[in-house]
C-alpha cells in the first residue's frame, strides 16, 4: 500500500512538471514573442528568477527523486510496476532534467548576461522553445510510464 502511494505521488509530480513545460510550449513563449523584444527579455528573466523558488523547484526535483526511489524500491521489493516507474525516472532524468540543465538553463543565463536584453531575447527564445518542446514530450512520456505502473 505504501509503495502505491509513492507511485501515485510519482505520477502527480511528473504530471505537474510536464504541465509546466507544456504551458510554456503551448502559450507562454508565443505570448512573450508577441511582446516587444525588450519586454519579452525582461519578462523571461523575471520568470526564470521565479522558477528557482520552492514552489516549482520542489516539483522539478521531486519528479526526479520520488520516481527514482519508488522505482528502485519497487524492483527490490518485487512490485509489478517498479520497472515502469524506474523507466519513467530515467526518461525524466535524461529528457527533462538533463535537457533543462544542458539546454534551457544555459540559454537562461545567456539572456540574463546579455547587455542588450532585446538582442538576447531574439537570440535565445527559439532554441529555448525547441528544447522546451523536448522536455515537455519527455515529461509527458515519463508521466505515462509511471501511470502504467499503477495499472
Amino acid at each position: 500500500m505504501l509503495w502505491t502511494i509513492f507511485a501515485v505521488a510519482s505520477v502527480v509530480l511528473l504530471g505537474l512538471s510536464a504541465g509546466v513545460f507544456f504551458g510554456f510550449s503551448s502559450f507562454v513563449m508565443s505570448g512573450l514573442a508577441r511582446a516587444s523584444d525588450d519586454a519579452a527579455g525582461a519578462a523571461m528573466n523575471g520568470i526564470n528568477e521565479s522558477a528557482v523558488l520552492p514552489a516549482f523547484m520542489s516539483v522539478f526535483f521531486g519528479a526526479l527523486l520520488v520516481p527514482g526511489v519508488t522505482g528502485i524500491w519497487g524492483l527490490v521489493d518485487g512490485h509489478d510496476g517498479g520497472g515502469w516507474v524506474l523507466a519513467a525516472a530515467a526518461v525524466y532524468l535524461v529528457g527533462t532534467f538533463g535537457v533543462t540543465m544542458a539546454g534551457n538553463v544555459p540559454l537562461n543565463n545567456r539572456l540574463l548576461a546579455a547587455p542588450d536584453k532585446a538582442a538576447g531575447w531574439r537570440a535565445t527564445w527559439r532554441p529555448w522553445t525547441r528544447w522546451n518542446h523536448v522536455r515537455t514530450a519527455c515529461g509527458v512520456a515519463a508521466t505515462a510510464l509511471a501511470a502504467v505502473a499503477l495499472v
